[in-house]
């Protein structure tokens, strides 16, 4: 009992002495898991949006407002769209995804030899450069325009062609812009809504894995297409 007493003692003044430090490292914790935090980006399945090493912002309320430090929502904002790069805390895959999302729920998504076609109607593209890394082309997904990466490299070509396959209710269809290097929906199926975290449209910062991790200047607060 005297011990129990000395432990209540101790942690009463451990709390008046730290009481604001808990406090503002509650709030921080409370912000990251259901407002706003970075992630960082590892691999190329999303060049050439987005590049190894980048940093982007993640907004947890750009769809829902959740409990923090759960993935229970307690009001929906907005439906994610199609061309939306969103954050998916996978469980099929074990880890955490960044995608775009090319299906919304009751969509037929058809894919051959990386031509994608969405209700029937072929995403219009545009050859934007060409090297020994693969072709950078601009897709027109319906009001939405981005870049994508189709391999030079003749490997495997699995991936190139799906379905066609109609978007289950509460779910979507996401895609890597690298197309040819990415799992995603093609391996992993449609992604739940409740497991897409936030949408992210900037890169914070990025550090060049291949430069002794050299700050990229160019992509300090860029905007994402």
């Amino acid at each position: 009992m005297k011990f129990l007493g000395l432990s209540k003692t101790y942690l009463a003044a451990f709390w008046r002495e730290n009481r604001k430090f808990l406090l503002i490292l509650a709030s921080i914790l409370c912000f990251k898991s259901a407002v706003a935090d970075l992630n960082s980006i590892s691999g190329r399945s999303m060049q050439p949006t987005l590049l190894d090493g980048d940093k982007v912002w993640v907004n947890k309320l750009a769809y829902d407002v959740k409990l923090p430090f759960t993935g229970i929502s307690v009001l929906e904002l907005a439906e994610p769209t199609r061309g939306d790069i969103v954050i998916i805390d996978s469980e099929v895959a074990g880890k955490r995804l960044v995608k775009r999302i090319i299906g919304q729920p009751g969509d037929t998504v058809y894919m051959r030899n990386n031509l994608l076609v969405v209700n029937d109607e072929v995403v219009d593209f545009e050859i934007l450069s060409e090297s020994r890394e693969g072709t950078i082309v601009v897709e027109h997904l319906f009001d939405e325009t981005h870049q994508a990466l189709l391999s030079a490299q003749r490997g495997n070509r699995s991936t190139r062609s799906y379905g066609p396959a109609q978007v289950p209710e509460d779910h979507f269809f996401v895609l890597g812009d690298n197309r040819d290097n990415s799992a995603d929906s093609r391996l992993y199926s449609f992604i739940p809504r409740d497991q897409i975290v936030g949408r992210s449209s900037s890169v914070v910062f990025s550090m060049d894995s291949d430069h002794a991790f050299r700050p990229r200047s160019g992509r300090f607060m860029a905007t994402l297409d």
